[in-house]
């Protein structure tokens, strides 16, 4: 019974805790949460630019779907990007992610945000 009690005074406030891969804070702001997804999506688009120089846009669309948006889409139902601050940081990995096709690298970000949702 006592080593009950002294484990339930043990317990400690945690600034943010990580279950099913998803970084929840005490605020429930889930920035933590985004950050990392964005920040794995960087490295991603890293992977993609060093290894495919030309791309063509059915592939890019297909190593995007695959490999960039599963990741700033995880567990988008529990976090769901209210603030606009987070959600401009994901927005910022899909400009630098169009950047990426040769053909549409010197398109205004509106043509190329439009050339991605007609592939998607």
């Amino acid at each position: 019974m006592t080593t009950i009690l002294r484990k339930m005074c043990d317990l400690r406030l945690q600034r943010c805790t990580k279950e099913l891969r998803v970084i929840i804070d005490s605020k429930l702001t889930f920035e933590d949460h985004i950050t990392e997804k964005v920040n794995k999506a960087y490295s991603v688009l890293g992977i993609i630019k060093r290894n495919f120089e030309h791309i063509g846009k059915d592939a890019f669309v297909l190593l995007y779907k695959s490999m960039v948006r599963s990741h700033l889409e995880f567990s988008n139902s529990a976090w769901s990007p209210y603030r606009i601050g987070l959600t401009e940081k994901i927005e910022t990995v899909q400009k630098r992610a169009t950047k990426l096709v040769q053909s549409c690298k010197d398109l205004a970000y509106s043509k190329r945000h439009s050339l991605r949702h007609s592939y998607t």
